[in-house]
């Protein structure tokens, strides 16, 4: 039995494809399923189900699958030892990242990042929030940015920010007027929302107490991007909410449509969401120290603000 073995099998599961497995793992596929036969005639089971498409895991299978990631996790702590001797920050780290976070935050970290640890290899998707949490049990991902808290007993959290919320509210809305508004205002007016999968929806839809969701005049809308709500309220009326860090891509003419919450704020709790077994602590720290340098200070404290579940 070797390391490679294992790591074959667990992209197998991961990936539930042999084909796709073997691009993962930069092998043939003929190859990558030589050595997976090879493993299971040497502990005389059958670790997939062939027959079905995509592939599954056998019973043993699943467990057999399970202790080959804890496996192949502690065998990289070697080398995380060594990274942590030599004061290192060197490798590969796999980072997923909510998309109501990533167009405000990263072009701020990437650079900064890129020039302190030539190093270090950085490889960013974003995914929602429930596509994060499954790539870090499965390890497709080692670190995640995104809203919390989970509740979620396999997944380390580590508090970075608290972001307010703030309205952006239509020239013609009756809240035009007022200079701060609570969320019992937001009751009777026209909310555009993201879709259903986004952890922010549920969000401003608990601060909201509110089902309204992209409706006007028939129509329904569905978006991923915040960028989109703002222009619907600016074409559409109604209103939307917004991330405060989103505010720095606005222009005066839509900075006047801007109205934060009387106290205490709604914010969300951003973090740094790890599996319970990762072992990247340096280049984690590295990627943490990026982010709070860029962060205001009145963002790293939660006091006299409200922080929304999801």
């Amino acid at each position: 039995m070797t390391l490679v073995q294992l790591e074959y099998i667990v992209a197998v599961d991961t990936y539930r494809s042999f084909v796709g497995a073997a691009e993962k793992c930069f092998v043939t596929q003929p190859t990558l399923s030589m050595q997976v036969q090879k493993l299971e005639e040497m502990l005389n089971v059958k670790l997939f189900d062939r027959s079905k498409q995509p592939v599954v895991p056998t019973e043993i299978g699943t467990q057999i699958i399970e202790q080959a990631r804890l496996v192949l996790q502690e065998s990289q702590k070697i080398k995380e030892i060594i990274n942590n001797q030599q004061q290192e920050v060197t490798g590969e780290l796999k980072v997923g990242i909510i998309p109501t976070v990533a167009p405000y935050l990263l072009p701020r970290v990437i650079s900064a990042m890129m020039a302190k640890y030539p190093d270090l290899k950085l490889l960013i998707w974003e995914y929602t929030t429930e596509d994060i949490i499954h790539h870090l049990k499965t390890g497709i991902l080692d670190c995640g940015i995104l809203a919390t808290p989970l509740g979620d007993n396999a997944i380390e959290e580590l508090p970075l920010y608290y972001e307010n919320f703030v309205t952006y509210i239509s020239k013609n809305s009756k809240l035009y007027k007022k200079k701060t508004i609570d969320s019992d205002d937001l009751e009777d007016e026209n909310i555009w929302l993201l879709n259903e999968g986004h952890c922010m929806r549920s969000q401003v839809l608990n601060i909201c107490r509110s089902t309204s969701q992209n409706r006007l005049q028939g129509l329904t809308y569905n978006t991923g991007s915040v960028e989109t709500l703002i222009r619907m309220v600016d074409m559409n009326n109604g209103a939307t909410l917004l991330p405060e860090l989103a505010l720095e891509e606005l222009n005066s003419r839509q900075l006047s449509k801007v109205r934060h919450f009387k106290s205490p704020e709604p914010v969300r709790e951003i973090s740094l969401a790890t599996h319970k077994n990762f072992i990247k602590k340096r280049m984690l720290n590295a990627l943490k120290e990026e982010i709070l340098a860029v962060i205001p200070k009145t963002m790293k404290q939660k006091k006299k603000k409200d922080v929304v579940g999801i």
